[in-house]
């Protein structure tokens, strides 16, 4: 195969998966490993994709969301590990709050039980919440329809109302340099004011999110514990300078 024909193969997959592992492109182009390598380093450096750990992704646009159903399906088996240990850090008589995002929704499962008090500000976090019996206090506000967490002013008035043992936030990127962020500001004021209002923050992240950087910036790293699943050894030094990180295993 010539390396023309190579480059569009790998630029097809990843504009039709956004993320490609260097193993699944040796299957599909014969090539030697070194060989993708050297391919994937010329595209990136081309800036038409970005080089992620064990393999490559699309380039991102920084306001670029996807909708609640889209994030719901992407890397799901990830997001419940992770929510699995989140939630086993609640404690018996912990006021928590539970930010709008797919990995979020994944820890209700395991709160069944819990003598707790849950804020949300995530509309779709509501039903499932009340299927598990817990004390639950909605954030008021306007409705983003994309991801259907409650924002604005409102929003931010009413959480005001409260102060938490522990809030859990989700982020679209988690950078050593520029923090954790999301492409939407009024969603950003949103996490920072749950961060602020908490004795204790943890931000939800599995593997996609990290070296990504979204247009609003949510809070430096030293400002919450990160959860994540899988964190390469030069990264997790970049990391642990700053936070506390979890690394969730299977």
């Amino acid at each position: 195969m010539l390396t023309p024909e190579r480059h569009q193969l790998i630029l097809n997959l990843i504009k039709e998966k956004e993320v490609v592992k260097v193993q699944e492109l040796l299957e599909i182009t014969g090539a030697s490993e070194s060989t993708i390598r050297r391919d994937l380093s010329q595209l990136e450096d081309e800036k038409l994709l970005k080089r992620v750990h064990g393999g490559a992704s699309s380039t991102n646009n920084k306001l670029h969301e996807l909708s609640m159903n889209e994030k719901s399906i992407k890397n799901i088996h990830e997001k419940k590990q992770i929510a699995q240990y989140a939630a086993s850090l609640i404690n018996e008589g912990d006021c928590v709050f539970l930010d709008a995002g797919t990995t979020t929704f994944e820890m209700i499962p395991f709160l069944k039980g819990k003598d707790i008090v849950v804020v949300t500000n995530g509309l779709p976090h509501l039903t499932a919440l009340l299927d598990q019996d817990v004390t639950l206090y909605l954030v008021g506000g306007a409705v983003k329809h994309k991801t259907g967490a409650f924002i604005g002013q409102g929003a931010l008035l009413s959480l005001q109302q409260y102060r938490f043992d522990k809030c859990f936030i989700g982020a679209n990127g988690v950078h050593p340099q520029y923090g954790y962020t999301t492409p939407d500001p009024e969603e950003a004021s949103i996490k920072q004011n749950a961060i602020h209002l908490s004795q204790q923050a943890f931000v939800l992240a599995d593997s996609s999110k990290h070296l990504e950087t979204s247009f609003a910036k949510v809070a430096n790293l030293q400002d919450a514990m990160l959860i994540t699943n899988e964190l390469d050894d030069e990264l997790m030094r970049q990391y642990e300078t700053k936070t506390t990180i979890k690394v969730v295993k299977e």
